[in-house]
């Protein structure tokens, strides 16, 4: 192979999260070639291999140690093979006694456990170190096939050289890539196909359905992380009492009946960007585009600190994105607040009017009332409203409260009719769009919420001119 070949690198690998799978042959099935599990000690380049393979940013990626925390599913297709690909956090074998350390290296344990093939990463420029020394006996004895990845090998000259060193690993040849330049990358995906081809059992099928995406949004600290946990009934995400534990989002699925929820754990969102540092604000950006994925947020208000102008903020973040929304006010078994209040206020700040639930991810109450909850609103957000019962709406309203006058003339609704769903939209043609006040289009919106059932969904109204 020539060094031009060896060298080259892939072109954008589609994503295939949520709704953009790539089905298989069969109906409602689609068919995996395998789990890869990107592992190796902090701060070596995993998350910046997994976007380079991947072909897009779906981590956050720092040169901060330890940035990367929880284990971050995702899917790429290369040569017609979709290979989900895991990104986890650093496994530091001497940082035990840090109990955020100590969960990291348990969840990249688990990656290793469930994966069909390991990318074991070093840092070809740094050499093999005895955290590395220590994470190749981990993978060793798991007895899971490896690929031995030399990363940040950004010199050609000092390829073999820095990738010789790694021979005393004994984990076979090392790969030499430069995630940062996407050097050799494509190769990297020409093995890693090859390599799961000859794997017994790592091709399956997996049922694809039309699932619910729900993005758990909220201030730091506020029992987000726990709640996808309770969900769960395992501890899928990192929980501590230090707020901004968790550093990016990922998606989760859960299936229950005939139902498919991904669940989307999210960084807290912060209110004041002069506190947002550079991985805060990634961090916060992957929160956001969560919610832009989502169906449903989840919007959690701490019972302990009752609801603040930031879980205001933080609904009206996921009302902008197009989720319907839930809020759920976390930590019920510490402290319980006056809902009548709370939902008062909510109907008051909030334009989507959401439904509130309270949930305790310690004693499990409320977890499951959370997921019917969900059910029910989804079914509200995808809901398609006849013609004619949204034109008489429009009539009724438009009888119970008159347009104001502008320039001594009146807006007329002349017909309605729904576009669109999961968010509803609506499109009313009007006799002159300069007539529209926004007060008016608020109180249109409000009323088609009401009659239609559409509490906690964000209602789009468009007005057009005859």
């Amino acid at each position: 192979m020539s060094e031009d070949e060896r060298r080259r690198e892939p072109p954008r690998a589609r994503s295939a999260r949520g709704r953009d799978l790539p089905e298989g042959d069969d109906e409602g099935l689609r068919r995996i070639a395998g789990t890869v599990a990107v592992v190796g000690y902090p701060n070596v380049g995993k998350s910046t291999l997994v976007n380079r393979l991947v072909g897009r940013r779906e981590t956050v990626v720092h040169e901060e140690r330890g940035v990367t925390r929880d284990r971050k599913q995702l899917e790429l297709e290369w040569n017609g093979a979709a290979i989900e690909i895991v990104d986890t956090g650093g496994i530091d074998v001497g940082a035990a006694g840090d109990p955020i350390a100590r969960q990291v290296s348990e969840q990249a344990r688990v990656a290793l456990a469930e994966a069909d093939l390991v990318l074991f990463v070093v840092d070809a420029q740094l050499g093999v170190t005895s955290g590395d020394l220590e994470v190749a006996e981990i993978i060793r004895r798991s007895r899971t096939p490896v690929i031995l990845v030399a990363n940040k090998a950004d010199n050609p000259r000092r390829e073999l050289l820095d990738s010789a060193e790694m021979y005393e690993l004994g984990l076979g040849d090392p790969f030499p890539v430069s995630a940062i330049q996407g050097s050799n990358s494509g190769d990297l995906l020409d093995l890693i196909v090859e390599r799961l081809a000859g794997i017994e059992g790592a091709e399956r099928e997996v049922r694809v359905g039309d699932e619910i995406g729900v993005a758990i949004l909220g201030r730091p600290n506020v029992g987000k992380s726990s709640l996808l946990n309770a969900l769960l009934g395992q501890p899928r995400a990192i929980v501590s009492d230090v707020p901004g534990t968790t550093r990016d989002s990922f998606d989760t699925r859960l299936e229950l009946g005939d139902t498919t929820f991904r669940l989307i754990d999210t960084a807290g969102l912060r209110r004041k960007r002069r506190h947002r540092q550079q991985v805060e604000y990634w961090s916060e950006v992957r929160a956001l585009h969560a919610a832009q994925r989502a169906d449903i947020a989840l919007v959690l208000v701490d019972a302990q600190e009752g609801l603040t102008d930031h879980d205001l903020h933080v609904a009206d973040e996921a009302r902008k994105a197009g989720c319907a929304t839930i809020v759920v006010v976390s930590k019920w078994d510490i402290q319980e607040i006056d809902l009548d209040d709370l939902r008062e206020r909510l109907q008051r700040k909030l334009r989507q009017r959401p439904v509130v639930i309270t949930s305790s991810a310690v004693t499990g109450r409320g977890v499951e009332r959370v997921l019917r909850t969900i059910e029910e609103v989804y079914a509200r957000y995808t809901s398609r409203i006849g013609t004619g019962e949204l034109n008489r709406i429009l009539k009724e309203a438009a009888e119970r409260r008159q347009a104001p006058l502008v320039r001594q003339r009146r807006l007329k609704l002349l017909y309605g009719a729904q576009v669109q769903t999961r968010p509803p939209r609506f499109r009313i043609t009007v006799n002159d769009r300069r007539l529209i006040t926004a007060d008016y289009a608020y109180y249109l919106e409000n009323r088609i919420r009401e009659a239609t059932d559409l509490e906690s969904c964000p209602v789009i109204v468009d007005f057009i001119a005859r």
